[in-house]
């Protein structure tokens, strides 16, 4: 096991056992066998932790699963992959909760994990095979981002049945506001094009007026 292995592993395990709040960097240096000058080495904060946490989690899902030919529609295959996610936190449940609980008395870290949240989300998407570029990709991702925290929710105070029924009545709700945000991009599109087109002829027209009149500024 790598060194960053076991220093996630010790985070986690102390998170199991009490509030994340109360866990400090020399706590988890000790629970890993590392003095904190080789923790600070490795992740410069707790928050970190759990982004390398989340990014092995996320390593686990895209090793296991790929829609690539899949010929379902898009909201099972999104469904399947954020429903192997979840499998693969499931022994990390108490963890997750009481880390969820630090997180949430904390806006930075709040925000931080967030972003963390957003990137992972990036990814599930990709192995759904759903496109998340563009404006309208950004929403999607902030969108799957809060639905999943909904989704966290329902598993901490439910369990993973709930939490399932929770994902797939989550999915079916983005699925709708993505058709209404697309269809609003599509409408918008040609005014938005029009203006940029207008924008650049104005520049274009005062960088020809300046060149006419070179010392109109002097």
């Amino acid at each position: 096991m790598s060194t960053r292995n076991r220093v996630i592993d010790a985070a986690m395990k102390l998170a199991g056992r009490r509030d994340f709040g109360d866990v400090s960097l020399s706590d988890i240096a000790f629970e890993a066998d590392l003095s904190l000058a080789d923790l600070r080495d490795l992740f410069p904060s707790k928050g970190a932790i759990v982004g390398g946490f989340s990014r092995r989690i996320d390593r686990q899902v895209l090793e296991d699963f790929s829609a690539k030919n899949s010929h379902d529609p898009a909201r099972d295959r999104l469904y399947e992959v954020l429903r192997k996610r979840l499998e693969a936190l499931e022994p990390h449940r108490d963890a997750l909760e009481s880390i969820a609980r630090w997180a949430a008395r904390d806006p930075l870290t709040s925000a931080a994990l967030n972003r963390e949240t957003v990137n992972s989300m990036r990814f599930m998407l990709e192995a759904a095979d759903i496109d998340c570029d563009g404006p309208v990709g950004s929403l999607k991702l902030q969108g799957l981002a809060m639905a999943w925290g909904r989704v966290l929710d329902a598993w901490f105070q439910d369990g993973f049945s709930f939490a399932l029924e929770t994902l797939d009545r989550e999915i079916a709700r983005g699925e709708r506001y993505v058709e209404h945000v697309e269809d609003f991009a599509r409408i918008t599109r040609p005014f938005a094009d029009m203006a940029n087109r207008l924008f650049e002829w104005g520049g274009g027209r005062r960088r020809h007026a300046d060149d006419d009149h070179p010392h109109s500024h002097a």
